[in-house]
């Protein structure tokens, strides 16, 4: 994973509640065994028409939301099945942050351990940064050190995030990563551990 300090980015708004990993990701695109090239099939039933063109409807093709790498949906986000293919697939699209009043639990670990950041704010504050969108020079940024969300028209604003995952997103490491911290300490063991046998 790569590091996670500071992110400006353009927002895209996507202001529906209970948008389920089936909706962010269809289940007909898991066959994939990589983490990458989910992207394309984001929102797929939203994003496209019956022919494969474009769908001009959805909030996400409007020419305001295109390059956007800041996300701001609705409650109960990432809902339904705990597919980590959801943020892989927010992740290859070019999101970076997602911001939301509130997560589905599995969805909101699932990001964090795949270097997404999901930031939960309260309703009244996502509002105004939806209506400030309306400019097309908007942008955000994301100061995960100092847990700051500032703007270009002087919005600045804390938020919390587990110190854990800050860390572990400040550093670009997974699971994984933190577990290769005691390598020298698992080999230690393994030989020590012959010996019992």
């Amino acid at each position: 994973m790569q590091p996670f300090t500071t992110h400006t980015g353009k927002v895209a708004v996507l202001n529906r509640a209970n948008v389920d990993t089936d909706q962010i990701i269809p289940k007909q695109f898991l066959k994939r065994i990589e983490k990458t090239g989910y992207g394309r099939f984001a929102f797929f039933d939203w994003r496209y028409l019956d022919d494969g063109s474009e769908n001009p409807e959805f909030e996400l093709n409007q020419e305001k939301s295109k390059g956007a790498t800041i996300l701001l949906a609705g409650e109960n986000f990432g809902c339904g099945s705990s597919r980590e293919h959801a943020p892989w697939a927010l992740s290859d699209y070019g999101f970076q942050v997602i911001l939301a009043p509130s997560y589905a639990d599995i969805f909101h670990q699932n990001c964090l351990k795949n270097g997404l950041l999901p930031i939960t704010l309260e309703q009244s504050d996502l509002d105004v940064i939806r209506e400030k969108t309306n400019d097309d020079n908007y942008v955000l940024t994301i100061n995960l050190g100092e847990q700051l969300i500032s703007d270009n028209q002087g919005l600045s604003k804390s938020f919390e995030v587990d110190p854990y995952w800050k860390d572990m997103l400040l550093y670009g490491k997974d699971e994984i990563d933190l577990t290769l911290n005691y390598d020298e300490k698992i080999k230690e063991f393994e030989e020590r551990r012959a010996s019992f046998l």
